[in-house]
């Protein structure tokens, strides 16, 4: 167990024991089977279900969006939350695909470790590295699992030299594969002197472990191809020598990540990786704020909105915000104040989330992730609190790369499209500005399969038949500077101004050469890619 620093006090036993974490991969690699494990092994469902199987059992439980579950890939972070043993796991499960990294990167702000799934056969691919960035800044513990053993895959030692060089982080291996592809037998668990033995005949079954005591076991010889393991003594032997040993304290501080090997599909792997979270992930950690942070042990609840989800239940037009507990107990029905209004709101019906399940949820302690069914009041970024006026730092809204204008198929819905647009953008799900000159509005995202979510959803939640067409501008940026200077900057240049969603200036752009321009022309403004989720 990780010990707390001596400056801390240790944590209310219900506190201890949460582990909140967030899955980071690649697409396919993986991560959304893995997630469906977590839950089959935490008795939250039955059987899993395939992100790629026939009929039925290919909705998994992550994916609740209809697109989601026609394409077989995530588009937005759910959260579920299960009890493992001692512990009880918060798990946000992310989207893998870059066109959607800004839900990613507002998620990690809600985690304490992330779990970072590879692909045995790609290795580190561009996506995780990115991810990997945004851990880094955070200095977030990061556990890895190197999946799809079962299939033909690298050499061990190459994967985790990759890891290694790419991401600048040592690794130790927690478990060791014997065999690979149709070879593949098992893993030898490092941590526990386990051999721990693949079922291919069923996909659900838990792996068969069998106690060794070290090497020389003639039990060994007895599960093990003769060939295979004499492959695998040498193989351990130089891992041994050459990889560094585990070191609970490095992997805290996101120095050192450990690597266990399996098999999600063949749900092989995966229960030592769940026993790893408890016994490395931190507890719930402080929450960074202003005029000062927050620690997980006050008596007083404090929370923070890092996503909103709209129409999760399309028969209600709800909005969910998905809010981390930072501090205290939180019991239903309690009243907490609305930082950012000062109005106090009473949560009357808050949830806990299996995926698109839900329950009421008559407690949650900090660590824990509540949804909060609201119309519209909570905002990505808002705190909530007993009363004292601090406000979460740290969650990032991004300048969109791609620029749209969108019509909506009948002119007469013109009001209907602005109320859409408006709450995918308090989703933050996309930018929306709405220019100082000429009519219509103008969509930004990061990533261009977001057009297509956007415009399937809009249908779908809304029956608006809508089209995005080309705009002339290409990127935008904030505007700060004092009022003088800002009303002089934006008189001068009032074909390139909008307003975003906040009723923020924006100043948008077609070329570098604008931007260049106003920063020669301008010295008192300054153009930002980035504004906290923050009013």
């Amino acid at each position: 167990m990780l010990d707390t620093p001596s400056n801390r006090p240790a944590l209310p036993p219900e506190i201890a024991r949460r582990r909140t974490f967030a899955i980071i991969s690649h697409p396919d690699a993986g991560k959304t089977t893995l997630t469906e494990k977590f839950l089959l092994y935490g008795g939250a469902i039955q059987m899993a279900g395939q992100v790629r199987a026939k009929g039925e059992a290919r909705r998994t439980r992550s994916d609740f969006m209809k697109m989601e579950q026609e394409r077989g890939i995530s588009v937005s972070a759910s959260a579920m939350s299960f009890d493992y043993g001692k512990y009880r796991y918060n798990l946000v499960d992310t989207p893998g695909h870059s066109d959607f990294s800004e839900d990613t990167y507002r998620t990690l702000t809600a985690v304490d470790a992330a779990v970072m799934v590879i692909d045995g056969a790609k290795g580190v691919e561009s996506q995780t590295q990115k991810l990997f960035e945004v851990c880094r800044l955070r200095d977030l513990p990061i556990l890895t699992f190197c999946n799809k053993m079962d299939r033909e895959a690298r050499d061990v030692f190459e994967i985790i030299d990759e890891i290694q060089e790419n991401l600048a982080i040592d690794v130790t291996p927690a478990s060791w594969p014997i065999g690979m592809g149709r070879d593949f037998v098992g893993c030898y668990d490092m941590v526990r002197n386990r051999l721990e033995l693949m079922d291919r005949a069923d996909r659900n079954k838990v792996a068969e472990s069998i106690k060794i005591d070290g090497l020389d076991d003639p039990k060994l010889a007895e599960h093990v191809p003769a060939d295979l393991l004499e492959q695998f003594r040498e193989e351990l032997e130089m891992a041994r020598e050459l990889l560094p040993t585990l070191d609970p304290q490095a992997i805290a501080e996101g120095h050192m990540t450990p690597i266990w090997f399996g098999s999600a599909i063949n749900s092989f792997g995966v229960k030592e990786l769940m026993d790893g979270i408890g016994a490395l992930a931190p507890q719930p950690q402080p929450t960074r704020a202003t005029p000062r942070d927050i620690a997980p042990e006050e008596a007083k609840v404090a929370g923070f909105v890092f996503k909103v989800q709209a129409n999760m239940d399309p028969k209600h037009r709800d909005r969910v915000a998905f809010v981390r507990l930072a501090s205290g107990h939180f019991e239903r029905g309690m009243k907490l104040t609305h930082v950012r209004t000062k109005k106090p709101m009473s949560i009357a019906s808050p949830v806990l989330f299996l995926a698109a399940d839900r329950e009421l949820a008559e407690e949650a302690w900090a660590g824990d992730i509540i949804g909060i069914p609201n119309h519209g009041q909570l905002r990505i970024g808002d705190t909530l609190t007993e009363g004292e006026a601090l406000k979460v730092t740290g969650i990032p809204s991004f300048a969109p790369e791609l620029l749209q204008t969108v019509r909506a198929g009948d002119p007469l819905k013109a009001k209907h499209l602005e109320k859409a647009l408006f709450q995918f953008a308090e989703e933050g799900a996309a930018k929306v500005f709405k220019p100082d000159i000429g009519s219509g509005y103008i969509v930004g995202v990061v990533g261009a399969l977001q057009f297509e979510v956007l415009g399937a959803r809009i249908e779908q939640e809304y029956g608006l038949p809508v089209r995005f067409e080309g705009s002339q501008f290409t990127s935008a940026r904030w505007v700060h500077g004092d009022k003088a200077a800002l009303d002089k900057f934006i008189s001068a240049n009032k074909q390139h101004i909008a307003h975003d969603n906040d009723g923020d200036v924006v100043f948008l752009t077609r070329l570098q050469w604008d931007i260049d321009r106003v920063v020669r022309d301008y010295p008192d403004i300054t153009l930002s890619a980035t504004k906290e989720m923050m009013v």
